[in-house]
């Protein structure tokens, strides 16, 4: 064995034969000390190499994964990211007067009767909301000062319409003309308060 050169920390047979010398003595004490001395710093050389390895491993998981993260963080922020009660109030009013728009380009009578009562439903939510109590539209309607209110006779025509859908149902003749119209009307209340 002394008289062997090379690197033996990768050969197995290598690590079995000083194994073999250890136990058995074949070099005697001194000789089965510095065999064992020689096979522990072989095996310390290899754990440290695997050690290494599995750190670099790991340290470049640990990159990745914190980087991977960051980025779907960054993709899912707008998504799950909080909004204020003004935003999600902007977002509900849109949806619902894209719903009523929907319905006043039906080519039939009823749709347009049901656009303009859903309107009419958001009508009555804004003046509500700017603090006019009643048990009706109309009685909202009343209490506005025409001063802070600019399309207050949009809405009372818009509202009109309503209420003889409600009260003559089908006999009052809604036509495509009126029907627009009457939007037109609850659209340039609802733009003057910024509900659209």
């Amino acid at each position: 064995m002394e008289g062997e050169s090379g690197v033996h920390f990768l050969n197995l047979s290598y690590f079995f034969r000083i194994l073999y010398d250890t136990v058995f003595g074949t070099g005697g004490v001194d000789g089965s000390i510095s065999g064992f001395l020689v096979f522990l710093s072989q095996l310390w050389v290899i754990v440290t190499i695997l050690a290494v390895l599995i750190s670099l491993f790991a340290i470049f998981l640990l990159v990745y994964s914190t980087t991977r993260i960051f980025q779907i963080r960054q993709e899912e922020a707008p998504t799950y990211a909080t909004i204020t009660q003004h935003d999600e109030h902007e977002r509900l009013e849109t949806s619902r007067w894209q719903y009523i728009l929907s319905l006043l380009q039906g080519t039939n009578e009823a749709s347009w009767r049901q656009a303009i009562i859903e309107a009419d439903i958001i009508l009555d939510e804004l003046l509500t909301r700017l603090g006019y109590v009643g048990d009706s539209v109309g009685e909202k309607l009343k209490q506005v000062n025409p001063t802070y209110f600019q399309t207050l006779n949009n809405a009372w025509e818009a509202h009109k319409v309503r209420n003889e859908i409600a009260h003559r149902g089908m006999a009052f003749e809604l036509t495509d003309r009126i029907a627009y119209r009457t939007i037109a009307n609850y659209e340039a209340v609802f733009r003057e308060h910024e509900e659209l």
